[in-house]
């Protein structure tokens, strides 16, 4: 059941950041946009503790600013994994990835503080 929160929370902190966020596009039915999300989350939940672990040193030296950067990559990953899927959703360049991190971040943080749901609030950065 948390994984369908999960997803769900996804797929709307991803159709937020398709609608403010320039060269961040989505163009497909909306379970295309539940399937980019599950695979978001996938993508976060297997190779993000492997990246803050690989990159601690540089994070703590940016004071974790650079966990930014990890989140755009994971973001950027998931539009290429989407675009090879031709699930519809792409990720033109890479400000469009920070910014579209950020807003992700900011939009499931407040929609997992109003749902209850700890687990996600925690993994944001």
């Amino acid at each position: 059941m948390d994984r369908i929160v999960q997803t769900l929370i996804n797929a709307a902190a991803l159709y937020v950041a398709v609608l403010l966020v320039p060269n961040l596009e989505f163009t497909g039915d909306w379970w295309k946009l539940l399937l980019v999300a599950f695979i978001f989350g996938l993508i976060n939940t297997f190779l993000r503790p492997v990246l803050r672990i690989l990159t601690l040193p540089i994070t703590i030296m940016t004071l974790g600013l650079f966990l930014l950067v990890i989140n755009a990559v994971l973001l950027l990953l998931t539009g290429e994994i989407s675009r090879e899927l031709d699930l519809g959703f792409s990720v033109r360049d890479f400000l469009a990835a920070l910014l579209g991190s950020i807003v992700i971040s900011l939009v499931a943080f407040a929609l997992s503080s109003v749902i209850g749901s700890s687990r996600i609030a925690g993994r944001l950065l």
